[in-house]
């Protein structure tokens, strides 16, 4: 049971009620402003997220696009070296090539250099 101001239980306080109200309406306004603070947050941890994603995706990209260069240019001069039994010098001319192409595709695909003319 509630108790009035005077002490004497079953009668609610007036003031009391009031006094509650404008608590619970501080406490809402609380609620309110904590959860659209937690949402920014959230938000923005998101957009990290999704970036952070994006820049490993990115990453992987252009490693795999390197190593391709160099994987290629060392089997193609390792063709050759067995072809035309030329043994190491076209392996090593071959992976200096892919290493050559291995950057150059990298500099494309990270926007540092145009690609190729088409004319």
């Amino acid at each position: 049971m509630t108790q009035s101001s005077d002490g004497k239980p079953g009668q609610p306080d007036p003031a009391g009620e009031g006094d509650l109200a404008s608590r619970l309406d501080r406490l809402d306004r609380q609620l309110k402003q904590r959860s659209e603070t937690d949402t920014k947050a959230e938000a923005d941890a998101a957009g990290r997220s999704a970036s952070m994603g994006a820049g490993v995706a990115n990453a992987l990209r252009l490693s795999s696009e390197f190593v391709a260069g160099v994987v290629a240019g060392g089997l193609i001069g390792w063709g050759f070296d067995q072809f035309l039994g030329i043994s190491p010098w076209g392996l090593i001319v071959f992976l200096l090539l892919g290493f050559v192409a291995g950057v150059l595709n990298v500099m494309r695909a990270a926007g540092m250099t145009p690609g190729p003319r088409v004319d």
